[in-house]
């Protein structure tokens, strides 16, 4: 039986992927604030909790992530910039998936194909920023990506089937983003879940490193 760890899994994204694996018939282990207090920013925590853990997993999905966190909207300009609400993005976002893939080399599999997934967002990417705003949002998903592109060249040295990649999952219909969907199409988790899904199926080991969205397709960093 195939295993999975779903860190997030509490969330719309998360709990929606745990469900879909689960009805694969994978051996799923969830992990969230919420339902087992596994607080992703506590470095103490994460490193206990993941020390506990027996794999090798075949699929580690990171599905934490916040858009508000403490109340801070994002920001529609610089003037409105805050040390504090960006540092909270940055220790969530980019942070805390920086410290469970400190612990990637020992929890996959060096014998066969594994794939460790982190959602990012287009937002993130540099290249796509042709808006504007959502400064600390943005620049910590831009963080993300930077970090998990640097472990997948780490772990492609002695884990050669391994793949790591970050996704957006697109605009999906959760309490994440219930207050910005304005007039953006959305999709319900479970359609989410299903695209991630299909998309880390399809990858190969070229693909590691890499950024892509829902249906794929390589985003620009």
């Amino acid at each position: 039986m195939k295993k999975a760890l779903v860190i997030g899994a509490s969330g719309g994204i998360g709990q929606a992927v745990l469900g879909r694996l689960k009805g694969q018939g994978f051996d799923a282990i969830a992990l969230s604030r919420s339902t087992n207090g596994f607080e992703l920013t506590d470095p103490g925590g994460v490193h206990h909790t993941l020390n506990g853990l027996s794999g090798p997993f075949d699929l580690i999905f990171v599905a934490s992530g916040a858009l508000e966190i403490n109340g801070a909207e994002p920001e529609k300009s610089f003037r409105t910039l805050s040390a504090q609400a960006m540092m909270d993005q940055f220790a969530l976002n980019a942070v805390g998936p920086a410290l469970i893939l400190r612990h990637a080399a020992r929890l996959l599999p060096r014998d066969r194909r594994a794939v460790f997934a982190v959602l990012s967002a287009r937002v993130g990417s540099i290249g796509d920023n042709r808006l504007g705003g959502w400064v600390s949002y943005r620049a910590s998903k831009a963080a993300v990506n930077q970090i998990v592109h640097t472990a997948a060249i780490e772990l492609a040295r002695t884990h050669k089937q391994a793949i790591c990649v970050v996704l957006h999952p697109g605009t999906v219909q959760t309490e994440f983003t219930r207050k910005y969907l304005g007039r953006h199409p959305a999709v319900a988790p479970d359609t989410a879940a299903a695209n991630l899904l299909s998309v880390v199926q399809r990858l190969t080991p070229d693909d590691t490193g890499g950024f892509f969205d829902w249906a794929g397709k390589p985003v620009p960093w």
